[in-house]
């Protein structure tokens, strides 16, 4: 009988104290904060707190998970703010009445840039959907332009 209450007696005991040990671990605390600020989209506060989550403790997954899924978010985010800027100067472009071989080639040079800088980004499972559809949706428009420019 004693054994029926002993036994998962000290398997509660056990998480308990790995649970306890997972809350006051400097390192898993602020991987905990780093999961956090990544929900929420401060990619580049998610990234801090994971590295300096992943220094406290190299075996950190969680930490180490954060800190990747942080850096391809970041990615996400400058290519479409990078993205916008191009299509403002192409939009600035496109409202002159006569439209020169010289602003051809540099709508053709930015579209090159942005279509070869979509292609070295590589989503993952974890990746705000928003993100990936945005640059899906300019890397759509940066395609379409530089065929139209081409003609």
């Amino acid at each position: 009988m004693k054994s029926k209450i002993l036994i998962p007696g000290i398997g509660f005991l056990t998480i308990v104290i790995m649970g306890l040990y997972f809350l006051i671990n400097p390192s898993y605390e602020k991987s905990l904060k780093a999961k956090y600020y990544y929900e929420i989209g401060d990619y580049k506060e998610a990234l801090a707190l994971a590295r300096e989550a992943f220094a406290l403790d190299v075996y950190n997954r969680m930490a180490s998970t954060i800190m990747a899924q942080s850096i391809t978010s970041l990615k996400y985010v400058s290519f479409n703010k990078d993205a916008k800027k191009y299509m403002k100067s192409i939009n600035k472009i496109a409202t002159h009445e006569v439209i020169s071989d010289a602003d051809k080639a540099k709508i053709r040079t930015m579209c090159h840039i942005m279509i070869s800088a979509y292609i070295k980004l590589a989503p993952s499972v974890v990746t705000d959907s928003d993100l990936v559809k945005d640059a899906a949706r300019y890397h759509d428009s940066f395609e379409k332009l530089l065929e139209k420019v081409n003609k």
